[in-house]
């Protein structure tokens, strides 16, 4: 075999392995974040049977893992859960204290909270009227002394005058605005992308500069179809899985090719 012939086979044998590595990770991944292993991982031997890999593979898998935070290992001890994440749905709409209930209590810290004059893109989407003021609400969030999320909300003024007398250290802005108008919220139209912490961001989190983030724009509208709610959320990716369910429309179940 040509030398170059044989570096291009040795670099396919070595691009499977991460592939197969990748896929390990990735079901153990969700195992852990499920909540299947109470501390300890099952062993290199128990993994290799049974995702039927070799034992360097698994050790590849362990060691995303392992840069994530998400296990640790030591020699004679074995690999444990080192920190897991809180599921945060997606096919329900929920203030963040009842998301988490049943983990621990969430708590905020204010940073801001007054009116604005909002860019007009927020203003737009808000329906109000050139020149008209929001309401402006920062607040960092906490599970116990786990800061998971930054909120940025942008509420409409006659309504968030009202939020913003309230106690919004302990309570979700979603369960004042639904107080305040008497009525249930209706529907949101969201936004998830992933992008990397800024130095601030990270600094606020206290997580890694250019880590991990979920950022989460939600606009929220009262039951009869009135936006009254604009969030900009940045949520820590390493500290939180985004879950929902999904249900395929009838009109699109057609599987034929055309």
């Amino acid at each position: 075999m040509h030398a170059s012939s044989k570096g291009a086979a040795s670099k396919g044998a070595s691009i499977r392995r991460a592939d197969r590595a990748r896929q390990v990770a990735d079901v153990l991944r969700q195992q852990i974040h499920g909540g299947a292993f109470e501390d300890a991982l099952p062993s290199e031997a128990e993994l290799t049977a049974e995702f039927a890999v070799s034992r360097n593979t698994v050790r590849d898998a362990l060691a995303l893992l392992k840069d994530e935070g998400l296990i640790g290992r030591a020699p004679k001890v074995g690999t444990h859960v080192a920190q897991r994440k809180y599921d945060h749905g997606l096919d329900a709409l929920l203030g963040l204290k009842e998301t988490l209930r049943g983990h621990g209590e969430v708590h905020n810290e204010v940073r801001a909270a007054t009116r604005v004059l909002p860019p007009p893109a927020v203003a737009r989407k808000l329906r109000l009227a050139p020149g008209e003021q929001a309401v402006y609400i920062e607040r960092l969030r906490y599970l116990g002394d786990l800061p998971l999320s930054l909120d940025l909300t942008y509420l409409v003024p006659d309504i968030g005058d009202e939020v913003i007398t309230r106690d919004l250290e302990t309570n979700d802005v979603f369960a004042l605005i639904e107080q305040i108008s008497g009525g249930p919220l209706g529907s949101a139209d969201l936004a998830l992308e992933a992008i990397t912490a800024d130095a601030h961001s990270a600094m606020t989190l206290q997580m890694p500069e250019g880590g991990a983030l979920l950022l989460l724009e939600r606009l929220t509208k009262l039951e009869d179809g009135r936006p009254v709610d604009l969030e900009y959320i940045r949520m820590r990716g390493d500290r939180i899985t985004m879950r929902g369910s999904l249900t395929r429309p009838p009109e699109r179940t057609d599987w034929r090719l055309i």
